[in-house]
């Protein structure tokens, strides 16, 4: 079959991959794709904000089946309209979309349902979110209701950073998504990103993994998109992960169904398993980035057909299997990422890089100019790599970018700690 893939970052080089390996797959095109799906597929230049004129390359280039990468076109609705024409989707309706597109909905969703969450409050003036903080204290989470590119959230330590937080969101630091916050008490524990697929009423496991979300080595410096990630997640054996299918993951989904809005996608639960158990602390309703980059590392089934029977409602008849190997992605950026930063800076040295078998170099922000590859974004070139521990997966990677050629970027040096040092104990 023809297949659309939209979106243009590491996540969607994964899942071109991916799809690439698959048996059932004639034509892959990707819109508008970057300089490494550009290897796999045909990228088009489409603005998928026109949901009509993404209908109509569907119609011109006999496209079955359209899997949309990235959030906001879910949450415009475009698996609406691409269902309205009669094309095949994955992802959820914008309805489902609002999981992740707000999150004083999930908050909701999970009073309703009983899914174990951080206590919270929902404000739409700086005065009256303020006025809380200043009665519950910190550490506190203060988020920007709708999206943000994952930037919306600050962790506040302190009360005056929990003020400053909130100003940021009404001063319209994040747009639109600002325009109202959710507040929740600050949780202990260890994070985990889960992932199912659903099909509406049923949903399948998919692999664990953890990410890294501050900017430098120990978990330092300002949150970002992820700057690197590792599967499978120590923390959620497999009495954990049916800890959460049963009080977390079933009863949204239930709930969805129960709501008018069956959720149909992968739904990506970032988890806090804390002394009493797993706490949902938000809901994305596409692969995570750079989580999807080891999911695809460790899949060893055909991703096209799982990914189908999430459009198609036949979740319940299929099974997917992994390897047991570890996966470890490196994110690297450009200098001053996730603030400013140069664009254009010249990469060289990936063909080397990529030698090792079990290392792929998938691309988030990158373009080709001039046949010279180039640095088009903030994060730039997650450096995956599979082995027989997170330590050797790990030794991989990191081999892997010494051979890069890229002094305008940097990376974390210690992606994957807590799997390392659990290892090491034993």
């Amino acid at each position: 079959m023809n297949v659309l893939l939209i979106g243009s970052g590491g996540r969607e080089h994964a899942l071109a991959w991916a799809l690439a390996k698959s048996p059932v797959l004639n034509r892959l095109f990707v819109a508008p794709g970057n300089a490494g799906t550009e290897e796999l597929a045909q990228n088009v230049t489409l603005d998928v904000s026109d949901h009509d004129a993404v209908v109509d390359f569907c119609e011109e280039n006999a496209i079955s089946f359209v899997v949309v990468g990235p959030e906001v076109p879910l949450v415009d609705g475009l698996a609406d309209t691409l269902e309205a024409a009669n094309i095949r989707t994955f992802g959820p309706s914008q309805a489902a979309a609002r999981l992740e597109g707000s999150k004083a909905f999930t908050k909701e969703m999970c009073m309703r349902a009983g899914v174990p969450t951080a206590a919270y409050g929902r404000f739409d003036t700086a005065e009256a979110a303020k006025s809380y903080v200043k009665t519950q204290g910190a550490p506190i989470v203060i988020k920007a209701d709708g999206l943000a590119a994952g930037k919306g959230v600050t962790i506040a330590q302190t009360e005056a950073e929990a003020l400053r937080a909130i100003d940021e969101c009404f001063d319209g630091t994040f747009g639109a998504a600002g325009a109202e916050v959710v507040i929740e008490e600050f949780l202990e524990g260890e994070e985990a990103s889960f992932f199912v697929l659903s099909d509406g009423e049923n949903a399948l496991p998919l692999a664990t993994a953890q990410d890294h979300k501050r900017a430098f080595d120990n978990d330092t410096g300002p949150n970002t998109g992820g700057m690197g990630a590792y599967s499978p997640a120590p923390v959620m054996t497999e009495e954990m992960v049916e800890r959460v299918m049963t009080q977390i993951i079933k009863p949204t989904i239930k709930d969805m169904k129960d709501q008018g809005c069956p959720f149909k996608g992968v739904l990506y639960a970032g988890l806090m398993i804390t002394s009493d158990g797993p706490k949902l602390i938000e809901y994305n309703v596409r692969f995570g980035d750079p989580e999807c980059q080891v999911l695809m590392m460790r899949l060893k089934s055909d991703v096209l057909p799982a990914l189908l029977a999430c459009s198609e409602g036949i979740l319940d008849d299929l099974e997917t299997e992994w390897t047991d190997e570890p996966a470890v992605t490196v994110v690297m950026a450009a200098n001053g990422y996730p603030g400013s930063y140069e664009r254009g800076t010249v990469i060289k040295g990936l063909a080397a890089a990529a030698e090792d078998p079990d290392v792929e170099i998938f691309h988030a922000g990158t373009k080709l100019v001039d046949g010279a590859l180039t640095a088009a974004g903030g994060r730039v070139l997650n450096v995956t790599a599979r082995g027989k521990t997170v330590s050797d997966a790990q030794a991989k990677a990191y081999a892997a970018i010494k051979k890069i050629d890229w002094p305008e970027g940097f990376n974390r040096t210690d992606i994957g700690w807590r799997a390392i040092e659990r290892e090491q104990q034993g």
